[in-house]
């Protein structure tokens, strides 16, 4: 007598059930079985029945095929299908272990499916970036801010060179009094406020005929000061600014010219906040970015940059991130000491604060993150605001975000009185909407890259896209 054939058929079940938009619980209902025997079959720990196999039929309008056809079969000749692909070349895996994987590991076989779907495309869409580039046309080709970003998120943001430089000539600024005094007395530069009429357009003009710097008289203190800061670096840091230029190789001038302004600022910022008196006072103020820009003299958001800096070998602090964005979502700026996937094309998460902090100007928003791989972040957000200074003059309003890793944050002032790092505090983000699998977030605006989305003609998600498991 033929033993009877056992029929498994978890990822078609699992499939069938999720299409149709239904619980483990809702099915189990329909069926008239329990919740914890659906859980079974899904997973191949039970065999379907011939009487359940004729029930599932009549209840959802299958074809019997797609259920107690060749899945089994079929999903491990996908799966050797894949394993085929160079990335596993050096790993022995036989024909029967792929099998056994496909049979008793549906779930598994499932992410593995998914993640090298995901993988392909990308490579596919990176294969096409790349041939656009070549062409002249891509959308990082000849781009000197991409170029610019690359190096300095590849260094951290962190020049300990230029930090030593800069330690030495605030002490020696100090020992002048201010930098008024010191570009006086060392350069023989007087400092001049004009009106923005007579600026001209500009905020700051070295005129060396008349050895005069001039500064447009409607920015504020911390700008006026950060200005003459920055051109103090240039005449004076300008051979350490070219030692770390010359660590890197740059494609187009524009991008090594901004990478230049880049480091200048860095260095002005470094004279203003030197690393280890900024370094201690960051410590003792558990890292309040308002007390410390007044002790130092600085805006919001050059000491909140000044932050992400400082990971001097052997003298480092709580690592950060930072991005500055438009109420349109352009990002102008974004610096990475924290290890932080920022999204290399299209847009942020529209769930991350930073986005939102326009409908409250200059106050600060704590929000702790949650990343789809279970990366955990806390940030805070706020509104900063560059121009202005008189009654008709243009203002540019934007939003920054300071964030670092959720095991620095119990360092952070901002915690203080908040709840732990916990499912109920967290946002769930992603980094940008294509790269995101998170099959229940309604603000999406794209679907993400490996997922074949369902159509709508019989059930619509409060999701703006529902996804087919296949």
């Amino acid at each position: 007598m033929t033993a009877e054939r056992r029929l498994y058929v978890g990822p078609s079940l699992r499939r069938l059930r999720r299409d149709l938009g239904l619980t483990q619980a809702d099915m189990a209902g329909d069926l008239e079985v329990s919740a914890s025997y659906i859980a079974l079959l899904e997973r191949n720990h039970r065999p379907l029945s011939a009487e359940m196999l004729l029930r599932l039929v009549q209840t959802y309008k299958v074809d019997v095929t797609t259920l107690a056809g060749k899945s089994g079969a079929d999903d491990a000749a996908r799966l050797q299908s894949v394993l085929k692909d160079p990335i596993f070349a050096d790993i022995d895996l036989p024909s029967l272990e792929t099998a056994d994987v496909a049979t008793n590991f549906p779930g598994v076989l499932e992410a593995l499916l998914r993640l090298y779907t995901a993988y392909q495309e990308e490579h596919l869409a990176l294969a096409d970036r790349d041939v656009e580039t070549q062409a002249g046309g891509g959308p990082d080709a000849n781009d000197p801010v991409a170029e610019s970003r690359r190096f300095l998120a590849a260094r951290r943001n962190s020049f300990p060179g230029l930090d030593d430089a800069a330690e030495r000539l605030a002490q020696a600024v100090a020992e002048r009094g201010s930098v008024v005094d010191y570009l006086k007395s060392r350069h023989e530069l007087r400092v001049r406020r004009l009106p923005s009429a007579v600026m001209v357009g500009s905020t700051r003009r070295l005129d060396r005929h008349r050895r005069e710097i001039l500064l447009d008289d409607s920015l504020d203190g911390a700008s006026q000061t950060f200005q003459l800061a920055l051109q103090l670096a240039y005449l004076e840091m300008r051979p350490d600014i070219d030692a770390v230029i010359r660590d890197g190789a740059f494609d187009t001038e524009s991008g090594e010219r901004l990478t230049r302004r880049a480091l200048a600022s860095y260095a002005a910022a470094a004279v203003l906040m030197p690393y280890s008196a900024f370094a201690r006072a960051a410590e003792a103020r558990h890292y309040d970015v308002e007390a410390l820009a007044r002790q130092f003299g600085a805006s919001f958001e050059q000491t909140a940059h000044r932050l992400t800096t400082l990971q001097k070998p052997g003298h480092e602090r709580v690592p950060f991130f930072f991005i500055r964005v438009d109420p349109a979502g352009n990002v102008s700026k974004r610096l990475d000491g924290a290890g932080f996937p920022f999204a290399r094309h299209g847009g942020g998460c529209p769930l991350w604060t930073v986005h939102q902090v326009f409908r409250t100007p200059r106050q600060i928003v704590t929000q702790w993150l949650e990343l789809p791989d279970g990366q955990r972040f806390f940030s805070i957000a706020r509104t900063v605001t560059a121009g202005g200074g008189a009654y008709d003059a243009p203002r540019v309003e934007r939003a920054i975000a300071l964030g670092c890793a959720a095991e620095h944050a119990g360092r952070l002032i901002y915690t203080q009185g908040l709840p732990g790092f916990g499912a109920d505090s967290a946002t769930p983000i992603g980094v940008t909407c294509r790269l995101c699998h998170r099959g229940d977030c309604t603000a999406r605006s794209a679907p993400p890259i490996g997922r074949q989305i369902l159509s709508d003609d019989i059930r619509r998600t409060s999701a703006p896209f529902a996804f087919s498991d296949s």
